[in-house]
């Protein structure tokens, strides 16, 4: 099945220690049906010294499961799914909420 959620999506977790955060995605990982999501799920990862740089620890944001996140309506900015439509012979994505087309 095909990820409804595209780069660039404001989206709000729904589940886990970061419930309630919103943000917009980086990275979408359909084969594995992930996203990973500007500030969101932050881990810390230890980087080697190498020559000319010190050794040093760094924040980044892991991938999330896609069903723990709801697309952000740019309506009513309240969390909704994602429908999928024909239009002039093209699918287009719409918010099932209010119904408004999205790029």
């Amino acid at each position: 099945m095909k990820m409804k959620l595209k780069k660039g999506d404001m989206v709000q977790v729904i589940s886990g220690k970061d419930k309630g955060k919103t943000g917009t995605i980086l990275t979408v990982f359909p084969d594995t049906n992930q996203v990973v999501i500007d500030g969101v799920g932050m881990v810390k990862r230890h980087i080697r010294k190498t020559r000319g740089q010190s050794g040093q620890i760094v924040e980044r944001p892991r991938a999330i499961n896609a069903s723990n996140v709801m697309f952000i309506d740019p309506k009513d900015k309240k969390p909704t799914r994602i429908g999928r439509k024909v239009e002039d012979g093209k699918i287009v994505r719409f918010a099932k909420k209010s119904g408004t087309t999205l790029k």
